[in-house]
């Protein structure tokens, strides 16, 4: 066991034995390094002005992400390489192309946010596969998590199609051997903890050393990506002194096909996902693509977004919907449970003391199954459902056999419209006469609260008329009618 951490900064590991087990990457980096190029805005992972770079040696290269400083532990940064701001340029002066883009298209005014967009430029440039610039689509994906109140984005998108018109040629590019020989030093599958039993930062290496550890220490919080935890710190302010960090458990980061379902670890990242989920269904992997920002989906999780309970997370209808199955693990016991029984109450989820939540297995679409996801929010990108809406149909010769619809933002958890279902099962989507009583049927299974979100009224008639948009796609409605994005190219009238 290691009572340290080890990162790589500017070509050099960095080996640091005192860190609090609530100490943020943003943090040591402007109190400690005093590198302040990298700054605090929102101070909760949303307006993009602290993004940085983390790069990981992962299937065979170094693979580089943006992420959110502001939300990120320090301990969860074992083993990675840190890239920031001040790190870009050439030693005699040379800027990065993406930073020289930026200057020649005027892409900063104030400032303030400059940074962040440089580092998620970066992280493009960097793009696994990319030899010539992305389409325009992706460049405004990968801005969508870094704000900007005085440019209008023109000259920022501009600056990055010149930027990343060609393959990387940097200075990374010129140091990546050594970089990766240093990742793959860093891999060292030692257990890490920093601390005493009372207040401590622990990062497990297997499955085994994770169970024991919270077996011992039950009331710990378990660190994920950080994405909802780091929260509690900067927004809440709440007290937290034991943290077990699970990122670096190899079994628990796993995508497995086993051909009629997708067994995915809890650890798997949204961006992992996203091509296993849109392979899936296009609607899962837009629904992936909308979910927070890319420095959010580069460290979230599945498992922690269902670990957290949250009622308006967006992937537990839509897993709920799939008929997913949780795996939940106690010492060397473990269990299985349908996943919308692991929520119970707002707050309060199937999980008892030791016990985390070890993976997931998603069945995949059979024949004669159509399914629909939407989400609704009051900002396209990078903002909270106001309803998020998921169906499921089994139809038989035009006829619904078997429903499952799940809401989340309807209820205190996400939750089946079981009275819905009910009603369902014999209708003909393409008859809308035969399943009006299930549209009708949602206001017995739901009683939706006013927010600063959206009013009940509003989350009613909304989540009608998603029940209603994925029956009349179903019937074979071209998409093209009934959405502004994520259409399909073919109707599924032909579903029988």
């Amino acid at each position: 066991m290691r009572d340290s951490i080890r990162i790589v900064r500017r070509g050099r590991i960095v080996e640091i034995d005192e860190v609090g087990p609530t100490e943020t990457l943003l943090d040591y980096l402007r109190l400690r390094e005093r590198a302040t190029g990298t700054k605090e805005g929102c101070n909760e992972g949303d307006c993009g002005a602290c993004t940085v770079v983390i790069g990981e040696w992962q299937g065979g290269r170094v693979r580089y992400r943006p992420v959110n400083s502001c939300i990120q532990f320090l301990g969860a940064m074992d083993g990675k390489e840190i890239v920031t701001v001040e790190d870009l340029a050439w030693p005699d002066g040379r800027l990065h192309p993406v930073q020289q883009a930026l200057v020649d298209a005027h892409g900063s005014q104030c400032g303030f946010c400059t940074p962040g967009v440089v580092m998620s430029l970066f992280a493009l440039y960097h793009r696994e596969g990319r030899d010539g610039p992305p389409p325009r689509e992706e460049i405004v994906t990968a801005l969508a998590g870094n704000l900007c109140r005085c440019t209008g984005y023109r000259p920022i998108v501009e600056a990055a199609l010149a930027a990343l018109d060609g393959p990387p040629a940097d200075r990374f590019v010129e140091a990546m051997g050594q970089t990766a020989g240093l990742l793959q030093f860093l891999a060292d599958g030692q257990d890490v903890f920093l601390g005493s039993n009372s207040a401590f930062f622990a990062a497990p290496a297997s499955l085994t050393a994770l169970s024991q550890l919270t077996m011992k220490h039950p009331e710990a919080t378990l660190l994920a990506g950080g994405t909802d935890v780091g929260l509690k710190i900067t927004k809440r302010m709440s007290p937290i002194s034991q943290v077990i960090h699970v990122g670096r458990v190899a079994a628990l980061r796993q995508i497995e096909d086993v051909g009629d379902a997708l067994i995915l670890g809890a650890g798997v990242t949204y961006e992992d996902a996203a091509p296993a989920f849109a392979a899936l269904d296009p609607d899962l992997g837009e629904l992936v693509r909308r979910l927070g920002s890319r420095q959010v989906r580069a460290v979230g999780t599945i498992g922690g977004n269902i670990a957290n309970g949250s009622p308006i997370g967006d992937m537990p209808p839509a897993l709920i919907a799939l008929g997913a199955t949780l795996e939940l693990a106690h010492g060397e016991d473990g269990r299985a449970l349908p996943l919308e029984d692991y929520f119970i109450a707002y707050g309060k989820q199937d999980r008892q003391p030791g016990e985390f939540v070890a993976g997931l297995l998603v069945p995949k679409l059979m024949p004669n199954q159509v399914f629909r996801a939407y989400k609704v929010s009051k900002r396209f990108d990078q903002d909270i459902s106001a309803v998020m809406g998921a169906f499921r149909f089994t139809i038989e010769d035009g006829v619904i056999v078997e429903a499952r619809v799940a809401f989340g933002g309807m209820a205190a958890t996400p939750k089946r419209a079981r009275a819905a279902e009910a009603r369902l099962s014999g209708a003909e989507p393409a008859r809308a006469a035969t399943w009006g009583a299930a549209i009708e049927a949602l206001v017995e299974d739901f009683a939706p609260m006013s927010d600063m979100r959206a009013s009940a009224a509003y989350r009613m008639e909304t989540a009608k008329a998603l029940l209603a948009k994925a029956l009349v796609e179903c019937a074979g409605a071209p998409s093209s009618r009934t959405r502004v994005v994520g259409r399909r190219e073919a109707p599924e009238a032909e579903v029988a």
